[in-house]
């Protein structure tokens, strides 16, 4: 930690920044997360036609 004093004695105390990553797009791409959105867009998909065909 960074600890500064100002002019009337006060102290300041600054926290480490952790550094940024830049992630590539190769990382995004796998099977996993392509399974797990579509799983999602099925669920979301049959609860809306679920809800439609209650009503």
């Amino acid at each position: 930690m960074t600890v500064t004093r100002e002019s009337q004695g006060r102290l300041n105390v600054f926290a480490k920044e952790p550094r940024i990553e830049i992630l590539s797009k190769e990382s995004s791409g796998n099977k996993g997360s392509w399974l797990f959105t579509l799983t999602g867009v099925i669920l979301v998909v049959g609860l809306i036609a679920y809800s439609l065909t209650i009503k």
